[in-house]
């Protein structure tokens, strides 16, 4: 089953939600916001991905963060912030059993949702 992670009023999530319903694809929607995310979760992605790819550094969150917090970032001080905040996570994040995708690209949807 495919899951979709992210948050409801995000330009990019409605995008990938949108393409998803109109190539039929079931899916199941998270929000990261309502829904939470747990720790174990967010380190398969870092570890899939990698934390970098994962964090989102052009967003308000990132912002208005203390400068503290942003500086001498590595993978478990990353983690720690995404859980904090999780609007810190770039999205939308798809789930497709062990594939893990980060953004939204209608190629790379159609390679990963259509198999």
């Amino acid at each position: 089953m495919i899951t979709l992670y992210g948050i409801k009023n995000c330009d990019t999530v409605k995008k990938a939600r949108a393409w998803l319903e109109q190539h039929d694809v079931a899916y199941r929607f998270h929000d990261l916001r309502t829904d939470g995310l747990d720790a174990a979760r967010l380190k398969g992605w870092a570890k899939a991905v990698g934390w970098e790819t994962l964090l989102n550094t052009r967003g308000t969150t990132w912002r208005q963060l203390p400068d503290a917090d942003k500086h001498d970032l590595n993978a478990a001080s990353a983690i720690k912030l995404m859980l904090a905040h999780p609007t810190l996570i770039k999205r939308p994040v798809l789930e497709n059993g062990t594939v893990v995708t980060v953004g939204f690209s209608a190629t790379t949807y159609s390679n990963i949702a259509l198999m």
